[in-house]
């Protein structure tokens, strides 16, 4: 059963080390983010998982303990998802690697972490169907949504201006923040992937799993600092 969950986007940016000159431009982000880990943490689960948006299809599970980088953004640090020794060494996507070293911040010791690579085109039944099935278990389990909201806010976003690109992160943040699973079901993954919203499917993933939970909401930040729609709810 689900008992709590935590929304938190995933730039690279997110982690000092990465952002270097500019990463105090964030600290509000990052202080948001970790206050939803903090409500995961008082919930007591008995595992967490992190759902989060991967380049491919039907990415798939990953272990506790598996390894993440940003050696590819040129910042020789790791990060391993939660504790473990996993069979092999599956590199964590770049949303999961982000979650990880947000829970090496906060020092995760609550529960032990596995992680979930949601692909980007997973139509929203598969995902709503994929968050039934985490949460079809008795034990009390909690989720580490990772993604990001639209990226088409300002005419220097990622993907340009787009004017259905606001009212789109307003209803995901009016959803989020009420913990409204059917408004989070409702969204089109069609405009979403026009608006490059890679969180999307994880927090359909979130919907599924919170059907019937009784979850109440709160929203923690809601800003596009570069263009990009970024969102960070709590649910317990």
């Amino acid at each position: 059963m689900l008992v709590a969950a935590a929304v938190c986007p995933c730039p690279p940016l997110l982690v000092p080390d990465v952002a270097t000159g500019a990463a105090s431009e964030l600290d509000g982000l990052r202080a948001a983010c970790l206050d939803a880990v903090a409500v995961l943490a008082a919930a007591r689960p008995d595992r967490l998982v992190v759902v989060g948006p991967a380049p491919h299809a039907g990415d798939g599970a990953y272990p506790p303990g598996s390894p993440g980088s940003f050696r590819g953004l040129g910042v020789d640090l790791d990060v391993r998802l939660g504790a473990g020794d996993p069979a092999g060494e599956r590199a964590l996507p770049q949303s999961l690697a982000v979650a990880a070293w947000l829970l090496e911040r906060t020092k995760w010791a609550a529960a032990p972490v596995e992680g979930l690579g949601v692909g980007a085109a997973l139509d929203s039944e598969r995902c709503l169907a994929t968050g039934r099935e985490l949460a079809a278990t008795p034990q009390r389990t909690a989720l580490l949504v990772m993604g990001d909201g639209s990226a088409c806010r300002t005419v220097k976003a990622p993907g340009y201006l787009d004017e259905r690109a606001e009212p789109f992160d307003a209803e995901a943040a009016r959803a989020l923040g009420a913990a409204d699973t059917a408004a989070l079901a409702a969204l089109d993954p069609g405009l979403a992937r026009e608006l490059q919203a890679a969180g999307r499917a994880p927090w359909q993933v979130l919907a599924g799993a919170a059907e019937g939970a009784g979850l109440s909401g709160a929203l923690l930040y809601d800003e596009a600092p570069y263009g990009v729609g970024y969102l960070v709810a709590a649910w317990s």
